[in-house]
């Protein structure tokens, strides 16, 4: 299931090429500071790659499927937007907070995929401005500006889309209403209280965007001030506040609204741009893809539009009592999960970080029974479990072929496609690969094969 690609990069550093064996630490010696903080010590030995057309139809799919998100509440509730999130459990004041705000969301988004050995397969479409890894696009970057690299990637005519790039593309498009044009000065806005834990990964975001020529202050929601109806921080005048707060860290305090009014209110106002806005609520839920899968919406749907779930969206539903089509039949929904427990993984509709995750196949059939009944009672779904295919890395110190698992990524923005890059961590791990979860993890930048 290798790559022609793949295959000889491994082959070459198994033959004797030791510059291309020992690439990634030379790149790494090119990681600005604060890119080095954020990941320079849990790097993979290499790359990975894949074929462009095969990305770029997967991220045309994503683009679709989000299309298909957006128009649920229209297709499945008369057009009642609060009905859409009552039914994905979305308390009233979450749920005015996105209806604040006119839709549809904006397209913006990370995609988390697992390839099967055939395709691409979705785990989780995180549609909102609070999105991880896109200053991993450095790695391409650099490895790059290496001699072997960039030999390496000349003759396989490989390519890459840098994330960062297409980010601050975004932004500047999204602050013109504001700025005319200008570069616009951007605030990285964390819920108060949560900025220091991912400090080093926000400190790596604004040395890349730096880089990319806009000026990015960090700061929390309650250092945010308002002054004539625009909004500083630190006495500097701000055009876009990109948020990494989310309405569940509003409604998580008493007085959230009115922290956050002042932002709102300049957003409304056209004195500053919210990025994105609260409306990203609508679609950032995992059980919008268990609506999505359900067989009632599939009803609603077009031959190509069912051809396009069938393509990259596995089995899922939201954790109920009562029945659903499952294999082909309609049985009850509970009985069908106790009984296949091995092939289905429980998530949390909200949450980062893999955080609530309960895989079938690493518990026993009790505590299956008891995260069931839990899942009915705190807005879970259940989704078939996808297998990904193993990756052969060769370790640079010891020159052993060890299998690695991967979860792949696509960045989407108003512009289409924008760059992935790669987590893995060794066969035999747990479900979860998450750069936090214990430390195994690694990460890679990716490069796009070109047609033979």
């Amino acid at each position: 299931m290798t790559d022609p690609v793949t295959r000889d990069y491994n082959d070459r550093c198994l033959s004797g090429d030791d510059k291309l064996l020992h690439v990634m630490a030379e790149a790494r010696g090119r990681f600005p500071r604060m890119f080095d903080l954020s990941c320079g010590d849990r790097l993979l030995p290499r790359p990975f790659f894949i074929d462009e057309a095969r990305m770029r139809d997967c991220a045309a799919d994503l683009i679709g499927l989000f299309d298909l998100l957006v128009g649920l509440p229209a297709r499945l509730f008369d057009g009642d937007l609060g009905r859409y999130c009552e039914a994905l459990g979305i308390s009233r004041r979450r749920a005015a907070l996105i209806q604040r705000f006119p839709g549809p969301p904006d397209l913006y988004g990370r995609a988390d995929l697992y390839h099967d050995g055939d395709s691409f397969k979705l785990l989780e479409f995180n549609i909102d401005s609070a999105l991880g890894g896109t200053d991993r696009a450095e790695i391409s970057r650099l490895l790059l500006e290496t001699d072997a690299f960039r030999a390496f990637a000349e003759e396989h005519r490989l390519g890459y889309v840098h994330t960062g790039e297409r980010v601050a593309q975004a932004l500047r498009r999204a602050a013109e209403p504001v700025t005319g044009g200008a570069d616009p000065v951007v605030a990285f806005v964390e819920e108060d209280g949560g900025l220091p834990k991912y400090l080093h990964l926000a400190r790596s975001f604004q040395e890349m965007l730096g880089r990319l020529g806009l000026e990015v202050l960090l700061t929390e929601v309650s250092q945010v001030r308002s002054d004539g109806g625009r909004l500083f921080v630190d006495g500097r005048k701000i055009d876009v506040v990109l948020r990494y707060f989310t309405d569940e860290d509003i409604v998580a305090v008493p007085d959230g609204e009115k922290r956050v009014e002042p932002i709102f209110r300049a957003h409304e106002d056209g004195t500053a741009v919210l990025w994105t806005n609260m409306r990203s609520g609508q679609v950032f839920n995992k059980g919008c893809l268990a609506l999505l899968s359900d067989a009632r919406t599939r009803e609603a749907l077009s031959p190509e539009e069912k051809a396009l779930l069938d393509r990259i969206l596995p089995w899922t539903r939201i954790v109920s009592t009562g029945r659903t089509e499952a294999g082909g039949e309609t049985v009850d929904l509970l009985d069908y999960c106790r009984a296949h427990r091995e092939e289905l993984i429980l998530k949390p509709h909200t949450g980062y970080g893999g955080d609530g995750i309960i895989a079938g196949w690493e518990v026993s059939d009790r505590e299956w029974r008891e995260a069931l009944a839990e899942g009915v009672r705190r807005d879970y779904t259940v989704q078939r479990r996808v297998v990904p295919r193993h990756e052969p890395v060769v370790d640079p110190e010891t020159r052993a072929v060890e299998d690695w698992v991967a979860a792949w990524d696509a960045f989407i923005t108003p512009d289409g496609y924008a760059g992935s890059h790669i987590r893995a961590r060794r066969t035999g791990g747990g479900a979860v690969i998450n750069m936090g979860a214990g430390g195994a993890a690694r990460t890679t930048g990716i490069f796009l094969t070109p047609a033979p």
